[in-house]
């Protein structure tokens, strides 16, 4: 079955979209959590790499073409896909196309931060934004940091994926929260790095929410459960802490970066106090 899924929130169409899979150390993804619990939510390979998926999404707004993400970079080579384990068994420009558009119809592109799997398809092999006809939308701190990498931050940052951005004018720089559309806003969630926004949509009275690496997957819904590449794991926790429970009040529909099997979950009371986060099968609409 295709990848992608199609939801209403209120008046407005999202489809999930996919730009393949990819691999991560387990124990980088879990951080401090033991093996033993997190094998049993992602099952690791050989190499102790646990598969992910890269999930941009698509929101159809008052005739605008809204891309949250971009993909996973594609000009890594062998070694880098060797890797990371990239199996590009779908793209986003195929998503795209399932849905009639190409990326001359997207109109704005959200990067909820600069990392290589998250704005790795800003710039196609030639050096040329992806989107000609977009605005790219980032937060200055995560602009500023993407340009100012240290030592923990520098293998997360091509310079290639957003720097033809910036020479083109095509960045639409944002300091905090920001409201872009009326209903479409932008959520500062530090923690993972200082600059990381989530997106967050609402539409007759319902709500979504893409979360960034706050929530990488929904098996990380357990508060504690920061990844090992957070910059600012206890940042990260706060706001962890303070927005599952507003979005659980709120019964958001739910999209993470990563989930390799659920486009779109909710999050529910966890058996022990927090929360877990389940697949959301309300107004589905198989592409």
């Amino acid at each position: 079955m295709s990848w992608i899924q199609r939801r209403t929130v209120g008046e407005v169409e999202v489809v999930s979209l996919t730009d393949g899979q990819f691999r991560l150390d387990g124990g980088g993804m879990f951080g401090t959590v033991p093996r033993v619990m997190w094998e049993k939510v992602l099952p690791p390979d050989e190499l102790n790499r646990v598969t992910l998926r890269i999930n941009p999404l698509l929101i159809r707004l008052n005739g605008e073409n809204i891309l949250v993400e971009t993909g996973m970079w594609d000009q890594g080579g062998e070694k880098f896909d060797t890797i990371y384990g990239v199996d590009r068994d779908e793209t986003v420009f195929r998503g795209l196309a399932e849905v009639g558009l190409t990326p001359e119809d997207i109109h704005l592109v959200i990067n909820t931060h600069l990392h290589f799997d998250h704005a790795g398809r800003n710039v196609t092999a030639l050096g040329e934004p992806t989107f000609p006809n977009a605005r790219y939308v980032v937060q200055a701190q995560e602009l500023h940091d993407a340009r100012h990498p240290h030592e923990r931050s520098r293998a997360s940052y091509i310079p290639g994926t957003f720097e033809p951005i910036l020479d083109a004018g095509m960045f639409e720089v944002v300091d905090g929260e920001h409201e872009l559309r009326p209903g479409l806003s932008l959520l500062p969630l530090p923690g993972h790095n200082l600059g990381q926004q989530g997106v967050v949509l609402r539409s007759g009275g319902e709500t979504l929410v893409y979360t960034a690496d706050l929530l990488p997957t929904t098996g990380h819904a357990p508060t504690a459960w920061v990844i090992g590449y957070d910059l600012y794991p206890v940042t990260n926790l706060e706001n962890r802490k303070k927005y599952f429970g507003e979005w659980h009040e709120q019964n958001a529909l739910i999209c993470t970066p990563h989930d390799p099997h659920i486009p779109f979950a909710r999050f529910q009371p966890g058996p022990k106090g927090g929360f877990v986060a389940v697949a959301d099968e309300g107004q589905k609409q198989d592409g």
